[in-house]
């Protein structure tokens, strides 16, 4: 089809039908238009995974390391390749645009959605966003920049009003997005936030920069129910109203074009862009005929994800312990609620049900089988909330299946349709007419006797019985707006009551429908907490007994997700006493960090090694093993600077204060406002430890350069140490005396080089020359300051053992944007 095709069927709409194709036609569904051969366009959340349309755990998905966790690999041809897969399982489940990838910032160690952001550096940020965009849209399948822009904490973020300036905006904020914009993303999502005093929805930033400076020719839709209004958000360029059907613009906006309150010209842009979207992803007659189904090979998908686990994986310290020799170990102690049942993915509305997980314990053992004893020590209870009923510990009272009895009733309390289910969690259980009460119903059998906590999420009128016992009892008013919270995580009370071990009990728990408060409910369940003094003493004996102890923590749904912001970097729980403990009674300890951003460790230097896995997806456990056995290296390097405690942090804020987020930090996010402030943190942006080591001997760069064209810098370095290993090759600027405000030095270029002992390797890597510039206020323009600046080179933003100067000369550059995302990351030569 030629790309004129959409400015010709845009022509053949009348008023009224381009008007309804500007809202979704359901949750996850644009309309239709039969009379120029549109069909519906599915979306789907899926920065995790690709969940499709329905919030249902028999619906299952590959489930694929959190962004933080790609990002941490520095490796944009993996990050493609996992794009691909995603845009595969997209297909499979008839899914035509994915809402991903996240390009907003780890401005704040506290944000509760690290997990799903890439990292605290705009230029790393947008990097690893353009591969994931290239990789989704190589199989037809389109990307969502999302959320534009300055959406970076979650506290009051669908009214928070971000206050940043222009220049900040520029290089900053609105940097990842351009990135994307380059890499040829076909959607943005617009925010819930305000930037200036502005919702992003009617924002002007949606045409300049977005669309007249970039030349963004797709299509800006906004985040599910951000838009409110229906005239400054028609004429503020954005394209598609989500989720539908219903919502500002369906009759307001017919009714402001026929008033001349919106220019048809706006319309007519709007409607040619959701054609060209169309035709791109395959609902447009005449589209590409390849866009069909396809099931991925499962099986390479699961080696694509393990091996995405361990190119994440950070090593951040090693005292040698790492990596284990299977051979010289008889017992291997793995102690911790994480290593059974570890946290592979967030909270919030990106969660996917994926069909297994392969958990550290099943990891660790399958790697040590018939070669040595692995025994589990839970440790302390994690002080988490219940979680939901699930097959291991319940059965449907019906049919005597593992899980769970959903029906939905009448008024009457009369049965209108019920079905098994594996989960106590069911967010969207299916309606019928009449329906007015949700019930789930399970017979609990208890492992464990002695005092329960149930819980019951929801809002309205709900009730939860026990053996008959009524546990909870009233009406829970909605106190949000917010839709993760609402239709994702709904809040609820909790109640107690005393099982005894082996006896089922029959739950009953009901929640009667009201409009707007969702149909999500949940139920859970949990046992008492072992004494902790009992759970540390396992734990010790455990650790004692063994050849090596392997200490698994990390953060709970409770303490990191969507929809609310941390107040604390502390691990949840027990877990720092429980490490302590450990090490203590076991020389060699190596502690595995299960968390989607960063967290306190003040026993850090009291371990043998320190491993972070992030939320590692559904191959958390085989990566594991891989990497402590020293089957492969890992291959991760912090994107986000990690703190040894929260009051070291320089930028910490998200909660606004009357309504009102300052960005005061200007452009000094992450490492550069460590720089700034003279503080030196646990562990610096870009570290990473492998199993070798690595001399850095030499850096060459050119002269004099030019900030319209890239430049190389050329670094040798040797590989010291007694194993092939991969290093990350950094390359910083920075520019003394200059006349306008900078960073101290900032990330502008890296490459991978691999070597064996005693190998040396020349590392070419690629500077693009806007690296050089800053936004110029005055001028509304990228400018350029000539002389010298200083090339830095090295392992992270604290480790830079060689430089050299450089002289920039300016030269025009043509359109302002451009970041030359497409250059190659390196070369290398190797020289044995």
């Amino acid at each position: 089809m030629a790309d004129e095709e959409p400015d010709r069927l845009t022509e053949k709409l009348s008023p009224r039908q381009k008007v309804r194709l500007l809202t979704g036609g359901t949750t996850w569904r644009t309309r239709a238009e039969p009379a120029v051969g549109l069909t519906e366009v599915v979306t789907s959340d899926g920065p995790a995974g690709v969940r499709g349309e329905a919030w249902d755990e028999r619906i299952t998905s590959v489930l694929l390391p959190s962004a933080s966790a790609l990002a941490a690999s520095w490796d944009e041809q993996l990050v493609a390749e996992v794009g691909e897969l995603l845009a595969q399982e997209a297909r499979r489940k008839g899914v035509q645009v994915v809402l991903a990838p996240n390009l907003n910032l780890h401005r704040s160690p506290l944000a509760g959605r690290h997990f799903e952001c890439f990292s605290e550096d705009p230029w790393l940020v947008g990097r690893v966003g353009a591969a994931l965009v290239r990789g989704l849209q190589s199989q037809g399948v389109a990307a969502t920049a999302k959320h534009f822009v300055a959406n970076d904490s979650e506290t009051g973020r669908l009214t928070m009003d971000v206050r940043v300036d222009e220049r900040t905006l520029r290089e900053v904020c609105l940097a990842p997005f351009e990135a994307a914009v380059d890499a040829g993303v076909w959607a943005v999502m617009a925010g819930y936030n305000r930037v200036n005093g502005t919702t992003l929805t009617a924002s002007p930033l949606l045409a300049r920069p977005l669309k007249e400076e970039w030349g963004f020719d797709g299509v800006v839709l906004s985040d599910w129910g951000a838009l409110r209004t229906a005239v400054d958000t028609a004429n503020a360029a954005l394209d598609l109203a989500m989720p539908g059907p219903g919502g500002p613009w369906d009759e307001a906006l017919a009714e402001a074009l026929a008033a001349g309150q919106v220019p048809q010209a706006a319309i007519d842009d709007k409607v040619r862009r959701l054609l060209l979207l169309a035709q791109r992803v395959g609902a447009l007659d005449g589209g590409p005929a390849s866009l069909r189904r396809t099931a991925p090979d499962p099986s390479l998908g699961r080696r694509l994800l393990r091996r995405a686990a361990a190119a994440g994986t950070v090593l951040l310290d090693n005292d040698g312990v790492l990596p284990l020799r299977a051979a010289e170990l008889s017992t291997v102690a793995v102690i911790g609620a994480h290593a059974v049942a570890p946290r592979v993915q967030g909270g919030g509305s990106a969660g996917v049900f994926p069909e297994r997980v392969v958990s550290p314990l099943d990891g660790i053992r399958e790697w040590l089988r018939g070669r040595a004893r692995v025994v589990h020590a839970a440790g302390p209870d994690l002080g988490a909330p219940p979680v939901p009923l699930d097959p291991r510990n319940c059965t449907d009272p019906r049919s005597g299946e593992p899980g769970v009895l959903l029906r939905l009733l009448d008024a009457d309390g009369d049965e209108l349709y019920g079905e098994h289910r594996r989960s106590g969690r069911l967010l969207e259980p299916a309606l019928r007419d009449g329906a007015h009460t949700v019930e789930i119903s399970a017979l609990l059998t208890p492992d464990t006797g002695g005092r329960w906590s149930f819980g019951l999420g929801g809002f309205g009128r709900m009730s939860l019985f026990v053996d008959g016992h009524r546990l909870i009892d009233g009406t829970f008013p909605r106190a949000t707006d917010d839709p993760a919270v609402v239709h994702v995580q709904p809040p609820g009370p909790t109640a107690h009551h005393t099982l005894t071990a082996g006896t089922p009990v029959l739950v009953v728990a009901r929640r009667e429908l009201a409009p707007d408060t969702g149909r999500a409910t949940v139920l859970t369940a949990a046992p008492p907490a072992p004494p902790v003094d009992t759970a540390l003493a396992e734990a010790v004996a455990a650790a004692r007994s063994a050849d090596v102890a392997i200490v698994v923590v990390g953060t709970t749904d409770g303490s990191e997700a969507e929809g609310h912001d941390r107040t604390s970097l502390a691990l949840p729980g027990h877990q720092d006493d429980l490490v302590r403990a450990v090490a203590a009674a076991a020389p060699r300890t190596v502690v595995v960090v299960n968390s989607g951003g960063p967290v306190e460790l003040p026993w850090r230097s009291s371990v043998g090694a320190v491993l972070l896995t992030w939320l590692p997806g559904q191959e958390a456990g085989g990566a594991l093993a891989d990497i402590l056995f020293g089957f492969v290296e890992p291959g991760g390097r912090l994107p986000t600077t990690w703190a040894g405690r929260l009051d070291d942090a320089p930028v910490t804020a998200t909660r606004p204060v009357d309504g009102v987020l300052a960005y005061d930090e200007g452009l000094h996010v992450g490492h550069r406002a460590w720089l700034r402030a003279g503080r030196t943190p646990a562990y610096w942006f870009g570290h990473g430890l492998g199993y070798t080591t690595w001399r850095y001997e030499s850096v060459d760069v050119p002269e004099i350069v030019s900030t319209a064209r890239e430049f190389t810098v050329t670094v040798r370095m040797r590989n010291t140490g007694e194993r092939a290993g991969r290093e990350i090759v950094q390359v910083y600027l920075s520019r003394p005396d200059s006349e306008v405000e900078r960073p101290v030095r900032w990330l502008a270029g890296y490459a991978a080089v691999r070597a064996v002992p005693g190998e040396t390797v020349v590392a070419d890597v690629t500077v693009d020359g806007r690296s050089l510039r800053h936004w110029s206020v005055e001028e509304g323009n990228w400018a350029a300051e000539p002389g010298r600046f200083t090339v830095h080179v090295g392992r992270s933003a604290g480790d830079l053992p060689l430089t050299a100067p450089v002289e920039v000369q300016v030269r025009e550059a043509g359109r302002s944007g451009g970041h030359g995302q497409e250059s190659a990351l390196c070369a290398v030569t190797r020289h044995d």
